[in-house]
């Protein structure tokens, strides 16, 4: 199969809101409703993509701000922030609500954000801000942004934000002192997206720094961070994708840096192999050392060749034991120091905030030997699901039905998130692992139906998998074998002969 496709990222903005109270500065963040299909249930930055309209808009008036290069990515933000928040500048260098009319027309409409502004109703005049970071996603999903944030200074103004009438994606607003949002965080209270949390982060240190909240903007906006930066799913859990040679639409296995900074630190999946991998491996292990932290081993969820990495080459960036389950470690070669890891073990990693502990459940349905880690902030999970794409049992090593319990025992844990081997974090496991079970199931009975008149491979697939024509054919007749095996130990079908019969 060819390889999937690096997917280009799509230009949005994103802008933090401040105010000045009298106990001090906060920022203001919104809370996404359990229905939306992308962070449900995260607290979100008010933004964005850049959509073809904000386009045609900057083409049509070059006036609008014409001395910014960035002048589209503003259009973007001054009309997200008319949706999402229900304010816009009052022309005097300040921020003023919209009223109900003119918001219900611009969520209706996004043209009519522009021609709001031609009438004079919604005013851009002396509206200034800068860029304080530029954040791009890693080539994680087919949808993926360089997102530019931005900051507003709304000062001691009497604004608040307000729901757009109809159907919105947030269900709550709230303003947070950015210390409290992350100890909130760090405490699994609260769920933020991961190009939110460095940027946190990055608040907190300089509020440490320079003794307010207003001054750390200006030092950010004096020198925006870009580039690459720690991609966060979880507190404890950073994810680095590496290329690798693996199914589409995926490109990238993710590598996993388990522990905090300063603190002790795991390595799930060290899947490089070539030089590009390898370098990225080197440089994210250059940045683990650099603060503190030791690696204390390896682990690997499974044996699959786009999750070992070549371990030669990986002993000369960094030592250390690998821990593996007993079939996954037949593959690799032996150390004295490794350890076999089994259903109901306990790791425990030593940190500056204390210890963080992950036990280990067996979900061999993908692969022999299979293992998912399971913690406070979600469970490593392997190739158990993905958000895009499938995960495929293969016939030669797979089991089917203990691949549908395995999703059964992921989805009864109940964990809060998902962090899978390909992809971007599943922020509603039970959601996902309820589709994943019912879709499986139901494709166990379309295949033993499908073996009623059909005692050939090639025609139960095609028949099985008829309701997705648009399927590899090489991988349909190989999931349709993982079924026919399933229902072949279950004593439901025989095989004899090269051909398949109903019992």
């Amino acid at each position: 199969m060819p390889l999937g496709k690096v997917a280009i990222p799509h230009p949005s903005a994103s802008v933090i809101l401040s105010r000045e109270t009298q106990n001090g500065n906060e920022i203001l963040l919104c809370h996404r409703v359990s229905q939306v299909p992308a962070f449900p249930d995260f607290w979100s930055i008010p933004g964005g993509g850049v959509s073809k309209v904000d386009r045609v808009v900057a083409e049509d008036n070059p006036e609008w701000f014409s001395d910014r290069e960035d002048r589209v990515s503003i259009i973007t933000l001054l009309r997200e922030v008319v949706e999402e928040v229900g304010i816009s500048p009052d022309g005097n260098g300040s921020f003023q609500q919209v009223s109900d009319e003119v918001r219900a027309a611009v969520c209706q409409d996004k043209f009519a954000w522009a021609k709001f502004v031609q009438n004079g109703e919604i005013l851009v005049s002396n509206f200034e801000c800068e860029i304080i970071t530029e954040r791009t996603t890693p080539p994680l999903a087919p949808l993926r942004f360089k997102n530019k944030f931005y900051h507003i200074a709304l000062g001691f103004a009497d604004i608040e934000p307000t729901f757009p009438p109809g159907r919105t994606e947030f269900d709550e607003f709230r303003w947070w002192k950015p210390k409290d949002l992350l100890k909130s965080w760090k405490a699994h209270e609260v769920k933020l997206p991961p190009p939110h949390i460095t940027l946190i982060r990055d608040i907190v240190k300089g509020i440490n720094e320079s003794g307010d909240l207003i001054s750390t903007f200006n030092n950010l906006a004096s020198n925006p961070p870009t580039g690459d930066h720690i991609f966060e799913f979880g507190p404890g859990v950073e994810c680095k994708p590496l290329p690798t040679a693996t199914l589409p639409p995926a490109t990238h296995t993710n590598c996993y840096v388990l522990g905090v900074a300063g603190g002790q630190r795991i390595i799930v999946d060290a899947a490089a192999k070539t030089a590009e991998s390898l370098a990225i491996l080197e440089a994210k292990v250059r940045e683990i050392k650099a603060s503190g932290s030791e690696i204390i081993a390896t682990i690997f969820t499974h044996r699959h060749t786009d999750h070992i990495g070549d371990l030669a080459a990986i002993s000369k960036i960094y030592q250390a034991p690998i821990w593996t389950s007993q079939e996954t470690h037949e593959y690799i070669p032996l150390c004295d120091t490794d350890r076999i890891l089994s259903e109901g073990d306990s790791i425990h990693l030593e940190g500056p905030d204390g210890t963080i502990t992950w036990k280990v459940i067996e979900t061999p349905g993908h692969c022999p030997g299979h293992i998912c880690l399971v913690g406070d902030a979600g469970i490593i999970s392997g190739d158990n699901a993905v958000i895009d794409g499938t995960i495929l049992v293969p016939s030669t090593d797979g089991d089917m039905d203990a691949y549908i319990n395995g999703l059964e025992r992921l989805k009864e844990i109940d964990a809060q998130l998902l962090f899978p081997a390909h992809g971007s974090l599943i922020a509603n496991p039970e959601k996902l692992l309820s589709r994943y079970i019912k879709h499986r199931k139901s494709r166990h009975n379309e295949v033993l139906n499908a073996v009623v008149g059909n005692n050939e491979i090639s025609k139960i697939a095609k028949m099985a998998y008829r309701d997705t024509p648009e399927a590899h054919p090489l991988l349909m007749v190989d999931q349709t074998l993982s079924h026919l095996n399933s229902l072949i130990n279950s004593g439901k079908i025989t095989l004899s002969n090269g051909k398949y019969w109903i019992n």
